[in-house]
């Protein structure tokens, strides 16, 4: 049995479940809705306040989307009750970052800015501290989503192992190299 598939998925208050015959769920909360289209094998039943996710046989198919389908119905109603962030930080001198109109404007040392305007469903706010490095802190209620945006701007000036200048994860660490060394 698949030890994480067998685990129930406790609903938090305020969230509701809507699983259709064509095996397609619906999860409603107070952050959004999202939807999951589940392989027709896969049976997904709800009772007690509680979602239960269980496969047909013990096939090798079958046993990986068992845990793969609960796993992502998890992460469906977490994303629905709390909501996913994600924050980078922005390092080097003159880099900037801030939202203007819901429009991220990046100034990270070419010789334009770069505007970067979020999908639906995720919010991007700024944080600037003098004396710190500014912070980007994407928000939103799909787990997928919030992690590819923040991938994305991250991937706009990834850190450089000498300097350590770029976009990074916060509390990500970035392995640094020597660099030069004069010659005697």
């Amino acid at each position: 049995m698949s030890r994480v598939g067998k685990l129930p998925i406790t609903l938090p208050k305020g969230v509701t479940v809507e699983v259709s015959k064509s095996n397609h769920v619906t999860v409603k909360g107070p952050k959004g809705t999202l939807d999951l289209q589940v392989d027709p094998d896969i049976a997904v039943t709800q009772n007690d306040g509680q979602l239960l996710v269980e496969r047909p046989t013990d096939q090798k198919r079958h046993r990986a989307l068992h845990g793969l389908y609960r796993a992502l119905l998890q992460n469906l109603v977490m994303g629905v009750s709390e909501g996913y962030k994600r924050e980078l930080e922005v390092i080097g001198v003159g880099y900037r970052a801030e939202v203007n109109n819901g429009v991220l404007e990046l100034a990270l040392g070419f010789s334009h800015p770069i505007f970067f305007l979020p999908p639906a469903g995720v919010s991007i706010t700024t944080q600037t501290v003098r004396g710190q490095n500014p912070r980007v802190t994407v928000e939103g209620s799909d787990k997928q989503l919030v992690g590819q945006v923040a991938a994305k701007i991250r991937g706009l000036r990834p850190p450089e192992p000498y300097k350590g200048k770029g976009i990074r994860y916060a509390g990500e660490h970035v392995r640094r190299k020597a660099g030069k060394t004069a010659a005697r």
